[in-house]
Formats: C-alpha cells, structure tokens, sequence
C-alpha cells in the first residue's frame, strides 16, 4: 500500500544573484515547497524535507522502478531554479515539467523531463513520452559539472519554449510543439541501484497563473 504525502508549504523568495533567469520588478515568490510536504505526494519512504533540502533516497536496496515526488497542482508557465546533488555522483534524477501521473502505486509519470545524471545532465527528456527531446551539448557540460557537489540548476517554460540550464550553461533552449499546455512538476527517483539526492535553494516563480 501508498499513501501520499502531505508537505507544509513555505514561501521561498528569489535572490537577487542566485536566479539564472532574471525576473521582472512585479514578479512575486510562489508558495512551493517546504517541511511536512503538503501540496506534493509520493512515496513517503522516498522524500523527506529537513533543512531547507528536499531529499529522495532509495536506501538501502534501491528501486526496480522510476518514482516521483509530485506535485497536487498543475503549473502553465514558470521559472524553477534549485541546487542539486546526486550523492557521491551516483544515480539518476530529474524534474518532471507539465506532466501527469499515470500509476499511483508506484508515482510513475509521463511527460517532459529536464533530466539529472550520468551522460543525461541538461537534456529535455520525454518520460513516457517518447524518449529523448534535446540531447545537451556533452561537452559545454563536461566543462562545468561537479559531479559529487552541488550544482545549480535552472527551467523556464513558457508557452511551447523551454530553457535548461546547468551551473550558468545553457543545454536546451528551443520550442518543443508536443509540449502539453500544462501540467504538474515532479521530482525523480531512478530505478536501479541506491541512490541519493537532495534538492535545495528551491526558488519558483509562476509567470502565467490560470484564472
């Protein structure tokens, strides 16, 4: 048996410098995530939030399948920045864009995946959703990733357009006409061995809220 997880929402507010994406003088924070994790849901023997850090583990045996931590509501256009950290550079995760939850046993999702590790670090990827979108540019990657720390991590998705980018580096930046027109954000968990990572410095901005 699941049961979903309740998160208790805090306010995050965007920096001046941490921002990879500038921001309008009338933007204001969003409500997003936050101790207690109320608004998301997923396996709670996977998430936990401590310290201002959103943590997946998959300890001590490792999962046979992909789940995620996912958000209740559904976001349009918006701008998501984090620090991110697969432990000692092992393992595999992402950040589910506009998408949607097709297995509520396991949170397995469908839709576009800013994806995180291994050779997949800053390439738009379609979970469930035919597979490969925006290779990032390996080499431009290479150049700046830190494998073992933290690294900063930035999406905007506006309309059909999505912009990537990884410790200042820009790995996608295109128009993607299958790009569903909303959806929620999810956060990943790969199958396979254990693994760990940790999300933090969470900052999001909601740029076309629905009526």
């Amino acid at each position: 048996m699941y049961r979903a997880l309740q998160l208790v929402a805090v306010a995050l507010t965007l920096s001046a410098g941490a921002a990879a994406f500038s921001a309008r003088a009338d933007d204001k924070p969003e409500v997003f995530v936050g101790a207690g994790l109320q608004g998301w849901e997923g396996l709670p023997e996977n998430w936990s939030y401590s310290d201002g850090a959103l943590v997946g583990t998959t300890y001590p045996s490792g999962n046979k399948f992909n789940t995620f931590l996912c958000s209740q509501k559904k976001y349009r256009d918006f701008e998501l920045n984090f620090k991110i950290r697969l432990k000692n550079g092992v393992g595999n995760s992402g950040v589910q864009i506009r998408s949607e939850v097709f297995d509520r046993k396991h949170f397995a999702v469908k839709g576009p995946q800013a994806d995180i590790g291994e050779v997949y670090w800053g390439c738009l990827y379609g979970e469930h959703f035919g597979g490969m979108m925006k290779e990032a540019p390996k080499a431009e990657v290479e150049k700046v990733l830190k494998k073992d720390d933290f690294n900063d991590y930035s999406i905007r998705c506006v309309g059909k357009h999505v912009t990537i980018r990884l410790n200042g580096v820009t790995t996608v930046d295109d128009d993607f006409a299958k790009m569903p027109d909303e959806g929620i954000i999810a956060w990943q968990l790969h199958a396979g061995a254990p693994m760990e990572v940790t999300f933090k410095n969470i900052e999001f901005r909601e740029l076309d809220k629905k009526k």
